[in-house]
């Protein structure tokens, strides 16, 4: 009988310790829920602000370039013309602006979905090649 009555209190110390266990892992997942109720409440509330100033802070950015001669325009050889390059990150768009005799403008658009590749040179530190689709 006496093996009998260790046994029953083993097993009532065992039962007491999952039930212990039991408690301490609900108030731990509790803890939990709520840490991660705070983070998101205080997350959802930060964003707008972020995206709004995000939305400005790309303005269109403009550079006086001269376009380099490639082997098809050497017959084309003349004084270097001086262009304006307009980047508009937001719009996707870049813009190539020559001034002409008589304040007159001739240009040309190109969206992000025609622009292939840019390259930067490696041996010159202020070039930069672009490959148009087509």
């Amino acid at each position: 009988q006496t093996t009998g009555q260790s046994g029953e209190q083993e097993l009532e110390n065992l039962v007491l310790k999952l039930s212990v266990l039991k408690d301490f892992l609900s108030s731990i997942e509790k803890k939990a829920l709520k840490a991660l109720q705070e983070m998101s409440s205080a997350t959802s509330a930060i964003p707008p602000q972020p995206l709004s100033r995000k939305a400005k802070s790309i303005p269109v950015q403009t550079f006086e370039v001269k376009l380099d001669i490639t082997l098809g325009d050497l017959t084309k050889i003349g004084k270097s013309q001086k262009y304006t390059l307009s980047v508009d990150v937001e719009g996707g768009k870049l813009v190539v602006l020559k001034k002409q005799k008589d304040s007159q403008e001739d240009w040309n658009t190109f969206t992000h979905d025609k622009i292939r590749q840019l390259i930067k040179s490696q041996r010159v530190q202020n070039k930069l090649g672009i490959v148009f689709e087509k």
